[in-house]
């Protein structure tokens, strides 16, 4: 994993990903301790229930999400932020379509390439 992304990155700027199934994903900054990631969602794109070692916290820029968070499913609308801890399996369908903000800590390495 690189060690730490540039100081400034700006919106226009840096790449962003077509991870498929409707989401799309760009780097807001990380180190080996923190990582922050905006996640674009398409009208009732999921993300698939999964776990990983790494805190996250996630707060809604733009949409309706409904979070499924250990088997607990709340709805998350703009402003509202959910705490997933380590090893938590997790996931989110949009009905709608949003935004995302992802942080993780310590960083996700298998979102950065060396």
């Amino acid at each position: 994993m690189q060690k730490q992304s540039e100081h400034f990155l700006f919106g226009d700027q840096t790449e962003i990903e077509d991870l498929g199934n409707g989401l799309k994903r760009q780097m807001l900054g990380f180190n080996h301790e923190l990582m922050a990631v905006k996640v674009w969602f398409d009208k009732g794109a999921e993300g698939y229930v999964h776990k990983h070692r790494h805190s996250q916290v996630t707060y809604v820029e733009q949409g309706e999400f409904h979070f499924n968070i250990g088997g607990v499913i709340k709805i998350l609308k703009a402003g509202d932020s959910c705490l997933i801890p380590p090893h938590v399996e997790h996931g989110a369908v949009c009905p709608t379509g949003g935004i995302l903000i992802d942080t993780f800590s310590p960083a996700r390495e298998d979102f950065v390439s060396e």
